[in-house]
């Protein structure tokens, strides 16, 4: 089983839930949504609509809280978790040991059975404010990302974000414990 961890960059979701549909068709995924997600109305969407997106494509109910996340690192449940979208926040959170939300208590548990975890981010301050918590995770054991690329070089200089449809390929390849490349687009 894949678990899947949804951040609150809400421009990306329609990316990663057409990514986490494809891969849904061969591996069974578990769901989990950031508070964030859970709880804020935006113009791509509300909570409601991305909960039953994913419910209805995985058919599993999503792991909401911090308690319902914690038993995936005891149970020992998935062979790789993804983060997609994974926000500069929640990045800085994993790089600093933070577990306050249920996708960073889900990482934090998976990560201790020394399972992958595949980041799919997405920051605009990714080359910036973001970019020593992109070092302290690529040196981590078992953190892989998804390759990234400059979205809007020119109004967004700083910003990264993941290409979506290189996720199933970047999955298979931390399986094996290997960083897909090229890292940057």
């Amino acid at each position: 089983m894949i678990g899947w961890g949804f951040c609150g960059s809400f421009c990306t979701m329609a990316n990663s839930i057409s990514a986490m549909k494809r891969l849904s068709q061969s591996k069974e995924i578990l769901p989990i949504f950031s508070y964030s997600l859970q709880n804020t109305v935006t113009r791509f969407g509300t909570p409601e609509y991305f909960r039953t997106e994913v419910e209805n494509i995985t058919g599993k109910a999503i792991i909401s809280t911090i308690e319902d996340a914690e038993p995936i690192g005891p149970k020992n449940i998935l062979s790789a978790m993804v983060i997609a979208p994974c926000t500069g926040n929640t990045l800085a959170k994993i790089a600093n040991g933070i577990t306050d939300t249920p996708v960073t208590m889900a990482a934090k548990a998976h990560m201790r059975n020394g399972n992958p975890l595949v980041i799919a981010l997405a920051s605009n301050d990714a080359m910036s404010a973001n970019f020593k918590n992109i070092a302290a995770l690529i040196e981590k054991k078992n953190v892989y990302f998804v390759p990234l690329v400059q979205d809007d070089p020119i109004k967004k200089p700083s910003s990264l974000v993941a290409d979506f449809s290189k996720i199933e390929e970047t999955i298979k390849y931390a399986i094996r414990g290997i960083q897909i490349r090229p890292l940057f687009l």
